[in-house]
């Protein structure tokens, strides 16, 4: 089996099919790819999707299964087939995992979202993938929870516990490091931007210079589907992003010392590499990370300044929900589960100052 990708006609858009053995493709699974193009989720997420249904195809081939008659029993098999180099095969010593319990869930998330697709079409029915609870405990309540608490609600059969990871971040000496070690003016403030605002890599390759408002100092998320570069803002709303004048000071040096000969509406495009004044695309960012990681003695990639971010504005004591506005998340809980991590300092810092309030509090009580 092969994912294939494939050029839309017409366009410069690009969707991801998977090809059986017989090297044509799989219609459940192109039903399914159709649909997801349909609600205009991006080429990568598309992508993720293809390789993840490859996966279990292959399964169901390996085992003879039927794709619309397969039991419970057979999705705690595929996740051992996930999970396992050869499963079924006793062994004297401990076999490690070939996949993380994240990357298992988000594959099986995959597969039971093709069979909601493929129930609501009417083509296969009691698949058991789901099972009604009532609705568990939860930090954040809706509005109206008072009136539909009471009603069960749908969760996964099969979901593997996954241990809690920080993301990994980076020190403000390693930023400063890595700004450092950027050769062109570009590439600082590509640097600088990532860290400063906390956006992702796709809503930076998608800036057009009408975006920024070096006035006001802001800089307005607009999600675009028709970039040249594939590069996806991921959110469907327009929102802006407050910045500092340092920052500002890294793009007005980009355009007077790189691009002032550029003609693009682009903020950032190719100077030295590729199509020299096309829109730069994600390779060309990982390449850059790949140097830079290099030349400062520690790995990097992009997605890392979004968390160092998002972690110092928790700790400087920011609201939740700023945080979640400021980054572009759907939801609050979002920010509180990825990024809201006490270390032991954290732990002392927040009984000194609870020591500190407390002594004070008895000091004028006394007076």
């Amino acid at each position: 089996m092969k994912v294939q990708k494939i050029r839309l006609p017409n366009s410069d858009r690009v969707t991801w099919t998977v090809l059986g053995d017989d090297y044509l493709p799989i219609r459940p699974v192109e039903q399914f790819i159709s649909y997801l193009e349909s609600i205009e989720r991006s080429p990568n997420t598309i992508r993720a999707y293809a390789y993840h249904l490859k996966l279990f195809w292959e399964f169901l081939r390996d085992n003879c299964l039927e794709w619309t008659q397969i039991q419970i029993s057979d999705l705690a098999e595929f996740i051992a087939y996930l999970r396992y180099p050869q499963p079924g095969i006793a062994t004297l010593r401990e076999q490690q995992s070939l996949r993380t319990e994240a990357t298992v869930n988000a594959i099986v998330t995959s597969v039971f979202m093709l069979y909601d697709y493929q129930e609501r079409l009417g083509i296969v029915r009691g698949i058991p993938i789901y099972t009604e609870q009532m609705q568990p405990g939860r930090r954040y309540k809706s509005f109206l929870h008072h009136i539909n608490k009471s009603k069960p609600i749908r969760t996964k059969l099969i979901k593997l516990k996954e241990p809690r990871r920080k993301p990994k971040t980076l020190t403000q000496e390693q930023v400063q490091e890595l700004i450092a070690a950027c050769d062109r003016a570009r590439d600082k403030f590509l640097v600088a931007l990532l860290y400063e605002s906390g956006m992702r890599i796709g809503q930076a390759l998608g800036l057009r210079h009408e975006d920024i408002k070096s006035w006001d100092n802001i800089i307005r998320i607009v999600p675009r589907t028709d970039n040249s570069n594939g590069a996806r803002a991921k959110t469907k709303e327009i929102y802006d992003i407050h910045i500092s004048k340092e920052l500002m000071s890294y793009y007005t040096e980009y355009l007077l010392r790189e691009f002032d000969e550029c003609e693009s509406d682009y903020v950032f495009v190719n100077l030295w590499d590729g199509v020299i004044g096309q829109p730069m695309k994600y390779n060309a960012v990982a390449d850059l990370f790949r140097r830079l990681s290099a030349k400062a003695g520690f790995k990097v990639h992009c997605h890392m300044l979004r968390h160092t971010h998002a972690t110092e504005l928790i700790r400087s004591g920011w609201d939740a929900a700023h945080i979640q506005k400021r980054l572009g998340h759907a939801q609050v809980q979002t920010v509180l589960n990825t990024y809201t991590h006490l270390e032991d300092e954290d732990m002392k810092e927040a009984y000194k100052d609870y020591l500190e309030k407390r002594d004070n509090k008895d000091g004028n009580i006394k007076n």
